[in-house]
């Protein structure tokens, strides 16, 4: 059995080419009565159901700093998971809202890839992922640069 490989070098991207996350998560009640305790969210549209009823969604919204977690996390496997870093994060829109027991997706297209001037083992490329939910929704988009090894 081969080992399983995390993430991609940099010369395995190509732009304007678009990845399908493989990954994929229903978000259950727990995960967003737990995330939005560790964040101290304690706003009650996240956590109480009878004053989420009475507000404009008329359902617990789940938190949206819990989605974009989730999605970045569901690209490591294509994306990052040969970064050294992250750079930056930009342009992080909350398209639709997200409920609990919706299930999201991801798609990632590369909008550029550049060669590191200073370092010859590593390149940045810059990525927009969107996210969607079960019904084909766009729930989230962001963009962000991301520092990749090189092949040895």
């Amino acid at each position: 059995m081969a080992a399983s490989k995390l993430g991609n070098y940099f010369e395995d991207f190509t732009e304007g080419e678009i990845i399908e996350h493989s990954l994929s998560k229903t978000i259950f009640e727990s995960d967003n009565n737990l995330f939005s305790l560790l964040t101290m969210n304690h706003h009650p549209v996240h956590t109480n159901i009878d004053y989420a009823s009475k507000n404009q969604h008329g359902q617990v919204l789940v938190v949206g700093t819990l989605v974009f977690s989730l999605v970045v996390g569901m690209t490591v496997p294509d994306i990052s998971g040969k970064a050294i870093a992250n750079l930056g994060y930009e342009e992080v829109t909350h398209l639709n809202p997200v409920f609990v027991n919706d299930t999201i997706y991801a798609k990632t297209r590369v909008i550029s890839i550049k060669e590191s001037q200073s370092k010859p083992d590593r390149g940045v490329v810059y990525v927009e992922t969107i996210a969607y939910n079960q019904d084909g929704k766009d729930v989230l988009s962001f963009r962000r640069h991301v520092l990749i090894k090189k092949k040895a």
